[in-house]
């Protein structure tokens, strides 16, 4: 759960303005992505990345055209023993994130649905 390099492959591939969900186990002993991560992201249009767990380069991140969120930050790497699971649904927060259902989030928190909140659907962002 403190390993990222499934974060990696995944955030190499085309994003197609989804949002990757990374269940980090709410560890705050490591940070599971860092800003050259988050540029991958940004190269191959993510709209989005939330991370339960920590982050790093937090100030660079925040000036990339992508939204992320996360528990807070951490100066330390990740490991990269445990390859990591793809496109399983994953629980934390009290929130089930399922792949293929909507997120949408600001500075006040994150919200999930089976279906798009509005008509706009060229702007959402999908799991």
């Amino acid at each position: 759960f403190e390993s990222n390099p499934m974060v990696r492959t995944v955030l190499s591939t085309p994003g197609e303005n989804r949002v990757l969900i990374v269940d980090g186990g709410s560890s705050k002993r490591v940070a599971i992505l860092g800003d050259q991560i988050t540029q991958l992201a940004v190269n191959n249009q993510w709209a989005g990345i939330i991370v339960n767990g920590c982050i790093r380069d937090s100030a660079i991140i925040q000036t990339m055209d992508i939204g992320v969120k996360a528990l807070g930050t951490h100066p330390v790497k990740s490991l990269k023993t445990y390859p990591g699971e793809r496109g399983v649904t994953v629980n934390f927060g009290g929130v089930e994130f399922v792949p293929g259902h909507w997120v949408y989030a600001d500075e006040d928190g994150i919200i999930v649905s089976e279906k798009p909140l509005h008509e706009n659907q060229g702007s959402d962002s999908k799991l």
